[in-house]
């Protein structure tokens, strides 16, 4: 379904018309939604002036004070209320879930307007209605005829119903234009990537219905909050998914025709070649999203068995820059963290897997201690996001220039801080060494599973005992765990203490514990999360501990020295986020390594 029904209330009338706003106070009031005192202010309020505005949408403006709990009454609130009246289902519609295709074919855009409903879901034997008029059902036989479906009807926000009426009908119509213009042109197989790259027989991607599609698809992935969106060719059709949360969605079914042609469009806007499908590309687009914030996006493709697959991920500047609480961080890695970016000079590095957000904290971190007295410098494997502060620089492999080369040229270019994208090899880390050794604080990441392990990684790859001793000063290591929806989460009560402290064995969780559970609503797409936050472990170079890094150094002693020395385990980390309430065990378990 598009979208959540909820239960109606007992209360049911007869009324036939319009919604009209006097009659709609009249039954809040009579079912003790609201008292008669605010039912009184609120007429007088609402009588002072004639609005052509929906009888729900006026109402919401007056916030009338639910009797219950003292709450304002929004026009959500107002709409569930409406449709128990009429006996109906409630819907607040999930645009993710609709098939805009389908239901663009069960009526005109011109009739949809004029009786203001909207389709939401098309079955073989059923056609779903949204409407805020429930009373009105002069179209519904009319429907029902041209469509040959059973039509049922549900109550949804007036707002919604007029917004995503002009959305869903525009995206329709620009998708039917783009395929028409381009008939049945698309790579079907990987043998013709390489024909249709020399006569580019695809639809034109400056085609009117193709740059209308490509802005749908970015306002409406920057309304969504999604972090990336794929462009994927199968055989039969093209599939459009975004990443939200962490987890991949399916948006939209597009004709490969039409997928190509974006998929081109894109790449022009980016400065690529649009020409060269045979091997993988990158590139750049800024644009702007809908209160005008500019957006940076890094663009990447790859041939497959179908066609050219795309992917942008989305740089927004409220995400990608953010204070440490913010990230996640407790009080107790807060202050060590801050202590330990203020140092002179020293080697300072963050591990992960990939998309565990290294990168966010990297970027955090620079942007607080890059001031105007310190010269901030980074080489990257792409240039994530383009930051003023900093000087940035991207890694050329064509060009030989890949991180040890561009770190030997910084080293000339007078840097106070200096950031690496990555420590892949004993000549990147050799250089980042020097760089530390002669006064600079080095930033970098690498791939391991936890703190105490990047040590033992480094010294694999060739660094001396010695020399860590004398340049690492501590090593961050974290993931992202989704945070649970605050609309709707509810306490676990089945959830108990020992559970958890049977998670993180042989430690031991004090102070408070307030479990909640994920329950799903619209605001979170029924996932039950909203967001995700980091959870850290933070290993600080003691001088105990310089004492473990030897020549053959036991894993096990380097992260007991590291526990005696402050560091609480990725795992424990988590479980102190499942006590306060803010993500589920489950979450913490995927996530997290176990204890060791």
């Amino acid at each position: 379904m598009s979208a959540v029904l909820q239960s109606k209330p007992p209360a049911k009338t007869s009324h036939v018309g319009p919604v009209d706003w006097r009659r709609m106070v009249e039954w809040l009031s009579a079912d003790g939604v609201i008292s008669a005192e605010e039912a009184q202010r609120t007429i007088a309020r609402c009588s002072q002036a004639e609005s052509a505005q929906h009888s729900l949408v006026r109402l919401a403006s007056v916030a009338m004070t639910r009797l219950a709990d003292g709450k304002p009454l929004d026009i959500e609130s107002l709409a569930q209320y409406l449709a128990g009246r009429a006996g109906l289902d409630y819907l607040r519609i999930d645009p993710l879930k609709v098939d805009v295709g389908k239901v663009s074919d069960t009526m005109s855009a011109a009739y949809a307007e004029r009786h203001r409903v909207l389709p939401v879901q098309v079955t073989s034997s059923e056609v779903v209605v949204a409407t805020a008029e429930p009373f009105i059902t002069d179209w519904v036989a009319e429907v029902e005829r041209q469509s040959r479906r059973t039509v049922r009807r549900v109550v949804a926000n007036p707002q919604d119903i007029h917004r995503y009426t002009a959305e869903f009908f525009a995206l329709a119509k620009s998708v039917r234009a783009a395929q028409k213009a381009g008939g049945n042109a698309g790579a079907a197989s990987f043998e013709q990537l390489v024909e249709l790259g020399k006569t580019n027989k695809q639809l034109d991607a400056n085609d009117q219905g193709v740059v209308q599609v490509v802005d749908w698809l970015w306002q409406y992935a920057f309304d969504q909050r999604a972090s990336d969106i794929h462009l994927e060719p199968r055989r039969e059709q093209g599939v459009i998914r975004f990443r939200i949360d962490g987890m991949l969605h399916p948006v939209y079914q597009m004709p490969m025709g039409v997928l190509n042609a974006m998929t081109a469009r894109i790449k022009l806007l980016g400065r690529m070649d649009v020409v060269e499908k045979r091997r993988p590309q990158d590139g750049r687009i800024k644009t702007r999203n809908p209160r005008g914030d500019e957006i940076e996006m890094r663009l990447s493709t790859l041939p497959t068995a179908f066609g050219e697959k795309m992917v942008m991920r989305i740089f927004d500047p409220d995400t990608a820059v953010k204070d440490l609480d913010a990230l996640g961080f407790s009080n107790h890695d807060a202050e060590r963290w801050e202590a330990l970016v203020q140092r002179p000079y020293g080697i300072i590095l963050v591990t992960g897997p990939t998309g565990s957000g290294k990168t966010t904290t990297l970027y955090s971190t620079l942007k607080r201690v890059a001031t105007e007295e310190v010269n901030v410098s980074t080489v990257e494997d792409p240039i994530e996001m383009i930051e003023p502060s900093f000087n940035q620089t991207q890694v050329q492999t064509q060009l030989d220039f890949g991180f040890a080369e561009g770190l030997r040229a910084l080293m000339r270019q007078d840097p106070d801080i200096i950031m690496v994208g990555e420590i892949r090899d004993l000549q990147t880390a050799d250089m980042a060494v020097q760089a530390a050794l002669t006064g600079h604080l080095v930033f970098s990441t690498l791939h391991t599973n936890d703190a105490p392990t990047a040590i033992t990684r480094l010294m694999e790859l060739g660094v001396p005992p010695y020399l860590l001793n004398a340049t690492v000063l501590g090593v961050l290591a974290q993931r992202l765990v989704r945070t649970l929806c605050k609309q709707c989460r509810v306490k676990d009560e089945q959830g108990s203490r020992e559970a958890l402290s049977e998670v993180v064995k042989p430690w031991k969780i004090n102070g408070g514990y307030r479990p909640y559970k994920p329950v799903g609503c619209v605001d979170c797409r029924m996932t039950g999360f909203m967001g995700r936050m980091g959870l850290y472990e933070l290993l600080t170079v003691s001088e105990a501990f310089k004492d473990k890094v030897t020549k053959e150094p036991s894993i096990d002693a380097l992260r007991r020295q590291a526990v005696a020395d402050g560091m609480r385990p990725l795992r424990l980390a988590g479980a102190l986020r499942v006590a306060e309430g803010l993500t589920t065990i489950e979450e913490v378990l995927t996530a997290t390594p176990p204890l060791e």
